[in-house]
């Protein structure tokens, strides 16, 4: 038990940036980085067994966890800057929808010692800084535009792991959530196709 907690703490280290100096990559690529190592060390200290979530499990955790991240820190934003209610509304349904999922998702990747993401991604970042310095009606089409290829991407990337993920509460997991997606794009279209 000691040694899981040794790998564990030297994954979370990795992530961090801390141990090796890799402050310049966003949150995923750390995350996926302390997963790979754990992967590594724990195949290695322990060759009998395996971490249930490992390989394209982990690596789909850590994606689904990180944009869901990336839409609650917009979803606030729009609520914030938004002029047009429908795009407040929405925002404040990807803060509520997205940030249950991830509290989901943090249970299974906890209880398997899968390290998250800390916080959105360089692009996320990028986009939220662009959007920032938007206003008005200028914002509200930037952000649905985004929303609108945002989840089109999520759906097409939880329709892939579905053929890849093997331990069965993600499994479950993409298969709740991947019509709470399709919800989101339907009602982002929406408010989109009235914009024009």
């Amino acid at each position: 038990m000691k040694v899981q907690n040794i790998i564990f703490a030297a994954a979370a280290c990795l992530m961090l940036g801390g141990c090796g100096g890799n402050s310049h990559k966003d949150s995923e690529a750390l995350a996926d980085s302390a997963n790979t190592t754990m992967d590594s060390l724990h195949s290695k200290t322990y060759p009998d067994s395996h971490r249930v979530l490992s390989g394209p499990d982990a690596k789909f955790a850590v994606a689904a966890y990180g944009g869901g991240l990336a839409e609650v820190a917009l979803g606030k934003l729009a609520q914030e800057r938004a002029s047009n209610q429908q795009v407040k509304d929405f925002g404040a349904m990807m803060v509520k929808d997205h940030s249950a999922a991830n509290d989901k998702l943090k249970q299974i990747a906890d209880a398997h010692k899968v390290v998250m993401p800390a916080g959105i991604t360089a692009e996320a970042q990028a986009l939220k800084k662009d959007l920032e310095a938007k206003s008005g009606a200028d914002f509200d089409k930037a952000y649905v535009d985004a929303m609108v290829k945002d989840h089109e991407e999520d759906i097409k990337e939880f329709q892939e792991a579905q053929n890849v993920i093997r331990y069965p509460d993600l499994r479950d997991f993409n298969q709740q959530t991947t019509p709470v997606l399709q919800k989101h794009l339907d009602a982002i279209k929406k408010i989109q196709s009235q914009m024009k």
